[in-house]
This record gives structure tokens, C-alpha cells and sequence, in this order.
């Protein structure tokens, strides 16, 4: 017991320097701990309760519609379910997409997360790596290109919403205006929307959902939402799932998800933020999250640091400071840049304090933190 309550208090201590990596860090679901006396397990499709009353389909459901609304589904051809997370909305998806086209050619950009690769190879699918922009953004005239010599095949594209260090957005618009100029009518784009999803469409700045020609869009619920354990959100085309569900008699339901036995204590938290903060509530949190990125980028540059972001992102990136900075506050990397994410949670005197350290490095190294080429606001 004492290696778990050295856990326990080094877990609480390192909390207060998790600023690199996107989890909000508010929640708090004390109310819910009742939950956990009990074995509870939403095993098959959502929308087809079981032989067992153990389970929280209703809370899945309820909070499975708010998100559909939010994304423009179309009514009465949508579907979806509460996943492990965003690979798994992923690795859905891309199921989805290669049952509609097995000659499908699946596109996507190098900044995208590191989990579609493997997802891809798992489901044997033929796929191309299109070059990124500066700013993590995919770039249309690589895609233009490369899809030109490959106009034959169906295009599975699978747009970042958000790409992992510097939160880039893929234009949707413009994607599909490729897929019109080559007369590609068999195609399925997939959105990653894991982080910036969710408040993007609340702030009415999404131009990514059904409505703007998505198939699926998958995000994660731990990170903007925020939860002590990771899962996340698909949602499809019900038309294109009804491909390949089948009935299971032993528990009396349909096989249309990834995992067999799946978390039923998540759906209930993601029911919860919603019922608590409302839509109106989760709008303010985008606003003032996306305030203290502003603000961060500002107390950046007052050093001297060429710190910038992508617009409506809560990703900030700099050059990469010294490994002992790195470390304490958590900083992701990678190549020679860092970020540290305002996630719901991080306040104005995380930045303070983490201005304050990087300000008391030696001054060899700050110099080393270099302009780059592209600043955005």
C-alpha cells in the first residue's frame, strides 16, 4: 500500500505541470462514484438493448443525440456509439470506408496521428501520405496531384480536424472540390476531430460536420470534456454502418462495433458533462480555454519566444526549450518544436508559472529558441 500512496501523491504533484498534452483537467464526477459498486458492461449496439438490464444504453444514447445535433447529422440516417477513443473512431471509420470501397485509396496528410497508420495496415487498405503545410494543415495541391494519377480508384480521405502538435484543421470545402474536379463520385471522408471538434462546432466554426459532406466524424471525450480514463465518440452514416452489422443471440443484440464488451461507466460521464454545463456552459469553457491560448502566445512572445497557433486552436507552439523544462511541465515534441495545450483546466498562473521557468533558463539556451517562419495569431 505504500508504493500506491507514493503513486497517488507523485500523480498529484506532477497534475499541476500537465500542460503538454490535450486532457482537460476540471472534471469532477464525484457524484458518479456509486456507479462503481456495480458490474456494468454495454457490450453490442447502442440502440438495441440486451437480454440484461446491466448496462447505461439510455445515458449513450441521450448523449450520442446531443452530439449528432451538434454535428448537423442527417435525422434519420445516423449512428454512432462511445469508443476506447479516438483510434477506435478511427480504425470504425476506416471499416466503414473500406466495406463501401475495398479498392478504396485511402489519403492522408503526415501530420496526421500516428494511429491511422497502423489502423490502415490492420485493415489491409492501400493508402498514399500526402506532403503537410508549415503550419500542419494538408497540402491541396499535393493532394491534387497525387489523387489525379489515382482518379480510377474510389478516395477515402481521412481529414485532420486538429492534427496532434500544432492542432491544423483540413479543409473540407476544399478536399471535396478535388474530388468534384476529378468526377470522383465514389468517395468517404473521414474527420478526425479528436480535440477541436467538439468546441469548434459549439462556437459555429466547424465547416467539417455532415452537413459540409463528412461520412464519419470521431473525437475523443477525455480531452476537451475531460475524464479520469480515455474514450471517445464515433459517428456515422447509419446507412453505412447497416453494411456490417450482424445478430449475436448470446447477448441478444447486434455486432456493429469494434470491442465486444464495451465501457458502460463513460457514456454516464459524457451524459453528465452535458447535463451540467449544457451547451451554453461548454461554449463558455471553449471561449475561455481558447482565451488563456491567446494569452499564453502573448506572454510567449514577451520573452522573446516566437511562440503562435493556428486559429480558434488551443495548441501553442514554440521552439523546442531544454530538456529539463521539457520534463517538468510535460512538454510534447517533436523534431524542433514544442506545444503546450490551454486545455479546460490549464489557467492564466499555469502560464505565469511556466513563463517564469522558461524566463530563468541560462541564456544560451533561450537564444536558442529561434524565430520561425510562420507566425498566426
Amino acid at each position: 500500500m505504500d508504493q500506491l500512496a507514493s503513486f497517488i501523491a507523485k500523480t498529484k504533484k506532477r497534475s499541476t505541470h500537465f500542460i503538454g498534452y490535450p486532457g482537460a483537467v476540471d472534471f469532477d464526477y464525484s457524484e458518479l462514484f456509486e456507479l462503481f459498486k456495480y458490474s456494468l458492461n454495454n457490450v453490442g449496439d447502442p440502440f438495441v438493448d440486451s437480454h440484461t438490464d446491466m448496462h447505461t444504453r439510455n445515458f449513450e444514447r441521450e448523449a450520442l443525440s446531443f452530439y449528432a445535433d451538434l454535428f448537423n447529422a442527417p435525422k434519420d440516417n445516423w449512428w454512432g456509439y462511445v469508443t476506447t477513443g479516438g483510434t477506435e473512431g478511427n480504425l470504425y471509420s476506416l471499416y466503414l470506408a473500406r466495406e463501401l470501397y475495398p479498392n478504396g485509396m485511402v489519403y492522408y496528410s503526415e501530420s496526421t496521428h500516428y494511429s491511422v497508420q497502423k489502423n490502415i495496415h490492420l485493415l489491409g487498405m492501400e493508402s498514399i501520405v500526402i506532403r503537410a503545410r508549415d503550419n500542419g494543415e494538408m497540402d491541396y495541391d499535393d493532394l491534387r496531384e497525387t489523387m489525379q494519377f489515382h482518379r480510377q480508384q474510389p478516395a477515402i480521405i481521412l481529414a485532420n480536424i486538429g492534427t496532434t502538435m500544432t492542432e491544423a484543421k483540413d479543409n473540407i470545402t476544399e478536399i471535396r472540390s478535388i474530388l468534384k474536379k476529378f468526377a470522383i463520385k465514389q468517395h468517404y471522408i473521414h474527420c478526425d476531430a479528436a480535440l477541436a471538434g467538439p468546441y469548434l462546432a459549439l462556437m459555429g466554426r466547424g465547416g467539417f460536420d455532415f452537413s459540409q459532406g463528412a461520412d464519419s466524424i470521431a473525437f475523443s471525450g477525455h480531452k476537451f470534456i475531460g475524464s479520469p480514463v480515455p474514450f471517445g465518440v464515433v459517428l456515422v452514416k447509419k446507412s453505412h454502418k447497416d453494411r456490417i452489422g450482424r445478430s449475436i443471440p448470446y447477448i441478444g443484440n447486434l455486432d456493429t462495433t469494434i470491442t465486444g464488451s464495451r465501457n458502460a461507466i463513460t457514456p454516464v460521464f459524457l451524459w453528465y458533462a452535458i447535463k451540467k454545463m449544457g451547451r451554453d456552459g461548454m461554449l463558455q469553457r471553449a471561449m475561455d480555454a481558447l482565451d488563456t491560448a491567446a494569452y499564453a502566445v502573448e506572454q510567449l512572445r514577451a520573452i522573446g519566444v516566437e511562440a503562435w497557433r493556428n486559429e480558434n486552436a488551443l495548441t501553442v507552439v514554440f521552439p523546442q526549450p531544454s530538456e529539463k523544462i521539457c520534463h517538468k511541465w510535460q512538454l510534447a515534441t517533436d523534431g524542433a518544436i514544442s506545444h503546450l495545450i490551454c486545455m479546460p483546466g490549464v489557467t492564466r498562473g499555469h502560464i505565469d508559472a511556466f513563463i517564469k521557468d522558461l524566463g530563468n533558463e541560462p541564456a544560451q539556451l533561450l537564444s536558442q529558441i529561434r524565430p520561425i517562419d510562420f507566425v498566426l495569431n
